[in-house]
């Protein structure tokens, strides 16, 4: 172990509702799709806190956790480029609060947000895009604009997307050590929304002993604790969604979520079993 290791200090691991306090009201909040260390227990504790108007951004694609979070009311706008549930079907409360007019939505494309976020991540103000060119997607989002090449002689159009830097990116990761790196194995798509997000808090599973940027395994797969403002430590905090080579997807789960969540009756009571009672979150 070098000195800087020894000498480092420890890095702050609070709670997961500790975590979920930090998140205010209003914040846009980037959130991985469910086959990409989506941190599912901070999204229930932000439900417990009864977190109000966040602004969603799917990273490209949204699930369990977004729906979630649409269902219990914490969320006043969607950007994404699809919401669903996987074997188990739509998701029902995003459906649900599309039709009522609940929810504000942002239509984009999984290139289109990769694209927004690794401008973020390059500190460039765009970058270009060409794939939905002749897409009606270009009609509803005015703030992608199509100009010409500057460096062709006419007649070749492209989209220039802004750069999008949200304000948390939240994400469940294996490891994590004092010195605040993470490792999140070959999920690489998860460091572009740290790089670019202003804040970002994690989920782990457990702590790992030593440096992980000192281990040549390990090292490849970490996100430095530069760009990682805090973790706290949950247990299976992706579950229902499956977690690398550690745990699998718990589609009996989901698609009990599923059938319970196709009425406003049946989410509130599924949602009183599972999230907003603590010590049975904690038990799962």
């Amino acid at each position: 172990m070098t000195q800087a290791a020894e000498t480092a200090p420890a890095f702050e691991t609070p709670s997961v509702e500790a975590l979920a306090a930090r998140i205010p009201d209003g914040a846009m909040v980037a959130l991985p799709p469910d086959n990409s260390l989506p941190s599912v227990a901070l999204a229930k504790a932000l439900i417990r806190r009864g977190a109000r108007g966040l602004r969603l951004l799917g990273v490209p694609v949204s699930g369990f956790a977004t729906d979630l979070l649409i269902g219990a009311g914490c969320v006043a706008e969607l950007q994404t480029s699809a919401v669903s549930l996987g074997e188990a079907g739509f998701a029902p409360r995003f459906g649900a609060a599309v039709r009522e007019g609940r929810l504000v939505l942002r239509d984009a494309t999984c290139p289109a947000i990769h694209t927004m976020l690794q401008a973020a991540e390059k500190g460039v103000p765009f970058m270009p895009l060409r794939g939905i060119l002749g897409s009606d997607i270009l009609a509803h989002r005015p703030d992608w604009r199509v100009i010409d090449n500057p460096f062709a002689q006419g007649g070749d159009p492209i989209v220039l997307l802004p750069a999008l830097s949200p304000d948390f990116a939240l994400f469940h990761a294996v490891l994590g050590d004092r010195h605040g790196n993470v490792w999140l194995g070959r999920r690489r798509e998860c460091a572009t929304i740290a790089h670019a997000a202003r804040r970002t808090l994690v989920t782990v599973e457990r702590l790992h002993p030593g440096n992980l940027l000192e281990d040549e395994r390990l090292a490849p797969g970490t996100i430095s604790g530069t760009y990682v403002e805090a973790f706290a430590v949950a247990e299976r905090g992706a579950h229902p969604v499956a977690l690398l080579d550690e745990y699998g997807f718990d589609a009996a789960h989901v698609a009990a979520y599923a059938r319970a969540a196709r009425t406003e009756e049946g989410f509130r009571a599924w949602l009183a079993e599972h999230v907003l009672d603590a010590r049975l979150e904690a038990a799962e």
